[in-house]
């Protein structure tokens, strides 16, 4: 009976000591957030000593188009922006988990910059690993992901649509149809479901909601569609046009 009760009190005397994490991490994720804000203020002001001051100098950072960036890079690129060019970056979706003296934390960045004149939008996730020291929370790892969005869609008249219409191979048992519907067209690959598309322009087509991929079609010397490449980003994969 006394061993129960001992292990009773245990248990309660072990949640009393867990229970207070969960306001620890909330601040944690308050700090993080607002670091975080501030290096992505000092990307449009130009402050590099915010950039000099939280990132670790053993830094791994992976820039949006694929590039493993040090500290002093990272650091040697933050410079006020020309007279021509200004805008802002805001967090908009932000969540940290913290894992003792490290945090993985994982948030949404929205630009809207102005160049030359022109408005620009884009938004990126990040994902950044931080480390606790006793100088504070220090950045020692991330990686940013640009985020895609469907190109605008253009209307092609209906004897554009049917030029591209037909039955593509990929191989002998995978095929893909396109078959115009109204004032759209329709494709549907073996064994899967109908996708509606969109045009870009005359000869490439894209899937509304796959950012990733586009169909470009091929012509020959008299202009007859003879195949497509599906092609996502630098790869293609070629489907031929049935005779």
């Amino acid at each position: 009976m006394l061993t129960r009760m001992w292990a009773l009190v245990t248990v309660m005397l072990g949640a009393q000591a867990v229970s207070p994490a969960a306001p620890a991490d909330a601040d944690v994720e308050a700090t993080l957030r607002r670091q975080t804000q501030e290096l992505l203020d000092a990307v449009t002001s130009g402050s590099a000593a915010v950039w000099d001051r939280y990132l670790d100098s053993a830094v791994s950072y992976t820039t949006e188009d694929g590039t493993v960036r040090s500290k002093r890079e990272m650091v040697g690129d933050i410079r006020p922006l020309p007279q021509t060019i200004s805008g802002s970056i805001r967090i908009i979706e932000f969540t940290a988990r913290v894992h003792g003296g490290v945090a993985v934390t994982t948030h949404v960045d929205d630009e809207h910059e102005t160049f030359h004149g022109h408005p620009l939008h884009c938004q990126y996730r990040s994902t950044d690993t931080w480390l606790r020291t006793p100088a504070g929370w220090r950045l020692i790892g991330a990686q940013v992901l640009a985020l895609r969005t469907d190109p605008p869609a253009v209307a092609l008249t209906p004897a554009a649509l049917d030029e591209l219409a037909g039955t593509y191979t990929l191989s002998p048992e995978l095929r893909y149809e396109i078959r115009r519907s109204g004032a759209v067209l329709v494709g549907q690959e073996t064994g899967r479901k109908p996708d509606t598309l969109r045009a870009e322009t005359r000869d490439v087509l894209f899937v509304p909601g796959r950012p990733r991929y586009r169909k470009v079609f091929r012509r020959d010397a008299g202009g007859q569609v003879v195949d497509f490449a599906e092609r996502r980003e630098a790869w293609d994969l070629v489907w031929v046009k049935a005779k």
